[in-house]
């Protein structure tokens, strides 16, 4: 039992890190904003400095071909070394920046360099994750192993909620703008020193070693996800279309809807958030453990099927201006989303052989995510502003689940089967 919670720990902590930063940045964007992009002109310096924040999903299709590749040739355990510490170090180098008062135009260069060496970072961080502990996981715990993967990213958006939360409340605002934005990126030393410490100190998963033993180990292992695997591939990326979209959309996008669209305060609405992403974090286990029981193509094809037919009388549900409606709502769609979240790392990991696992997952699995994960929010705001109907976001998450049933639809089950 001390061998498999090392392993999970291992697998988790960088995920943690990884959506900390995510959400610390945004949280932060107004601040880092006016420090690195001085502007006359306030909302000038905030697109700036979001548009720095995308630049790190441009590179996450590329850190997923390089850890793809590293993972599949040279092991797991290896790319996610290397993966923890570039994420500590850059996560950790943004917060010792020189300001643009301090250096001038040098100061945003930098911090969009560090940015790139992030998006890089996690392009390939929770895939191999996911890989190394799927392959660690007994027989039969395939589902609640993996799910752990997606239990870090959200423990880790709840951590970065906390610690906004706690500084923004305990500094005042000179403070907060003079050094207090930094101490939130300094996290990232403590997590990366314990994530180095246990991913060194792990064992290499039993599949890859076996691969090496056999002296099986794909020499081109990107190449030939297109050539042996791919629709195995197209499986993936339509599955994770919805889960990019899902997720920006719900956990990300809704909290300024309610905002800005129904008029709720901030603090309300946040709070909504917080409520919502609690009760996927519990239900992500639970999901996951009942995916080996009853396997995942039943929870799959529900779940996307709920999310097609139920998405737009929720959004006109949350839309309605009451606050207990909206919480209401999001939950249902935290409960919903769950399911699907909970056990797709596991069915992605279980459709790809060995060989060329970790590349097919994370290029299948990143690709959806740079193109349609960072631009749903926008997307979504861009249709109500358009339409003036606020239920409309929901046609754009209706067409990213529509997608994901039909190749649920073509899923082989795979709970009960060994690994390939």
């Amino acid at each position: 039992m001390k061998k498999h919670s090392k392993t999970l720990f291992a697998g988790m902590v960088g995920n943690v890190l990884e959506w900390y930063d995510f959400v610390v940045y945004g949280f932060l964007a107004v601040i880092i904003g006016e420090l690195f992009f001085p502007s006359d002109d306030p909302m000038l310096s905030l697109l700036k400095s979001l548009g720095v924040f995308a630049v790190g999903f441009v590179m996450r299709p590329v850190g997923a071909i390089l850890f793809g590749h590293i993972g599949d040739r040279y092991g797991r355990k290896k790319a996610l070394t290397i993966s923890i510490v570039m994420m500590a170090v850059s996560t950790t180098a943004i917060g010792l920046l020189p300001t643009y008062a301090q250096i001038g135009i040098l100061a945003p260069t930098l911090l969009v360099i560090l940015k790139l060496f992030q998006g890089l970072s996690v392009g390939g961080e929770y895939t191999t994750s996911v890989s190394f502990i799927v392959e660690h996981a007994p027989e039969g715990k395939r589902g609640l192993f993996g799910s752990v993967g997606i239990l870090g990213a959200v423990v880790g958006i709840l951590l970065g909620s906390a610690s906004g939360a706690v500084i923004t409340k305990v500094l005042p605002e000179d403070q907060l703008y003079a050094w207090g934005w930094r101490v939130l990126f300094f996290t990232g030393i403590l997590l990366g020193l314990i994530g180095y410490y246990v991913r060194k100190n792990i064992d290499e998963t039993p599949k890859f070693i076996e691969l090496e033993y056999e002296e099986l180990i794909d020499k081109q292992p990107v190449f030939d996800v297109f050539r042996k695997a791919f629709k195995e591939f197209l499986k993936t990326f339509s599955l994770s279309t919805f889960q990019a979209v899902g997720f920006y959309t719900i956990f990300v996008y809704i909290a300024n809807h309610l905002t800005v669209f129904v008029k709720m305060p901030k603090s309300t609405a946040l709070t909504i958030n917080t409520i919502s992403m609690v009760v996927l974090a519990v239900l992500i286990p639970f999901f996951g453990w009942l995916s080996d029981k009853i396997g995942r193509k039943p929870i799959i094809l529900f779940s996307t099927g709920f999310t097609v037919l139920a998405s737009y009388p929720l959004f006109r549900f949350i839309s309605s201006g009451s606050v207990e409606n909206a919480l209401i709502g999001q939950i249902i769609f935290a409960v919903v989303v769950a399911g699907f979240m909970s056990i797709l790392p596991t069915t992605l990991v279980e459709i790809f052989p060995t060989q060329i696992r970790n590349s097919g997952y994370s290029i299948g699995y990143n690709l959806p995510f740079a193109i349609f994960g960072g631009t749903a929010p926008l997307i979504a705001t861009y249709l109500v502003k358009t339409t003036n109907n606020p239920g409309s976001p929901a046609f754009y998450l209706i067409a990213a689940a529509a997608v994901a049933f039909i190749a649920g639809l073509t899923l082989k089950e795979t709970a009960k089967e060994p690994l390939k």
